[in-house]
C-alpha cells in the first residue's frame, strides 16, 4: 500500500505528464504525445494497485483533486486538439479504403 505522500507524488507526476503531452498535441507531435500516455497509464496501472482505497483527507484531498482537475483540463485541450487530427486520418484511411475496392473491382488503370 502506497503512503498518502506516495500517491499525492504519483498523481503530481501524472499532471505533469499531462501538461508535456498538451504541448506536444500543440505542436502536432503525436508520437511524442503517444509515448507520454503509455507512462501516464503506467502510473494509472501503480494507483490502482497500490492506492488505499479511504479517501485523503483535508489539504492531502484538496491538492488530489486539484492535480485531477488539471490533467481533466490539459485532456480535454488534448481531445480538442487531436479531433481534428483524427477526422484527417479517418478521410485517409476511408479513401485508401474505397481506392482499394476500386481497383480490385475494375482493376488499375
Amino acid at each position: 500500500m502506497m503512503t498518502n505522500q506516495e500517491v499525492l507524488s504519483v498523481y503530481a507526476d501524472m499532471a505533469a505528464l499531462t501538461e508535456q503531452m498538451l504541448a506536444h498535441a500543440t505542436r502536432g507531435e503525436w508520437d511524442e504525445l503517444v509515448a507520454l500516455e503509455q507512462r501516464c497509464a503506467g502510473h494509472v496501472r501503480t494507483l490502482q494497485g497500490q492506492e488505499d482505497p479511504r479517501p485523503l483527507q483535508g489539504a492531502e484531498r484538496e491538492r488530489k483533486v486539484e492535480l485531477i482537475r488539471q490533467m481533466l483540463t490539459a485532456d480535454r485541450q488534448i481531445r480538442d486538439l487531436a479531433m481534428p487530427w483524427m477526422a484527417q486520418l479517418s478521410a485517409l484511411i476511408n479513401s485508401t479504403g474505397a481506392e482499394r475496392r476500386l481497383v480490385n473491382a475494375y482493376g488499375s488503370v
